[in-house]
């Protein structure tokens, strides 16, 4: 099921499972690279998001939130972070509700294991098709993890050369 949010639950951007004490958020955050009126819906989308999942962390204490969240959170995860200051997925806005994001408590589970990793990118841009060639990419997928769950995370990696789509997938091993 999804979050509880009208136009979030139709456009089929969080599906919700849960595992014994566990609970599985698989999101696709809005982007707003199509222009100003889906800007303005991604920064109402996270913070209407960021309100459900402190609302279901007082009920489920082991969350992990995946998927596409259409940030790159800091300068080490996009290719050319200059050059994009002002793009969509990297602005001052994104990046400061992902910083807010972990100060509550979330784990990025990539960062939190490969602090320093350059390189390492989750999405290349299809209009210019050498840039996956080149790694001139953006890691905007994310398995975060509640810091109840940091104990028990053992692995995380990204698979860039697993090509399916603009994407890759990105593995973490919790036990």
């Amino acid at each position: 099921y999804g979050n509880g949010i009208y136009q979030s639950d139709a456009e089929g951007r969080v599906i919700r499972a849960d595992f014994g004490d566990i609970t599985l958020i698989n999101a696709y955050f809005p982007s707003g690279t199509s222009g100003d009126e889906r800007q303005t819906y991604k920064y109402q989308w996270l913070d209407e998001f960021f309100t459900y999942l402190q609302s279901l962390r007082k009920k489920r204490k082991k969350l992990i939130v995946t998927g596409d969240y259409n940030i790159a959170h800091t300068e080490i995860d996009i290719h050319d972070p200059k050059g994009n200051k002002k793009s969509s997925g990297f602005l001052p806005e994104e990046r400061a509700w992902m910083d807010q994001f972990l100060a509550n408590k979330w784990v990025d589970s990539f960062r939190h294991l490969h602090p320093q990793a350059s390189g390492a990118y989750s999405w290349w841009s299809q209009r210019f098709p050498s840039v996956r060639l080149q790694n001139k990419g953006w890691r905007i997928d994310y398995i975060s993890i509640t810091d109840t769950l940091t104990p028990q995370l053992k692995a995380a990696a990204i698979y860039p050369d697993v090509k399916h789509s603009d994407h890759c997938p990105i593995y973490a091993e919790i036990i």
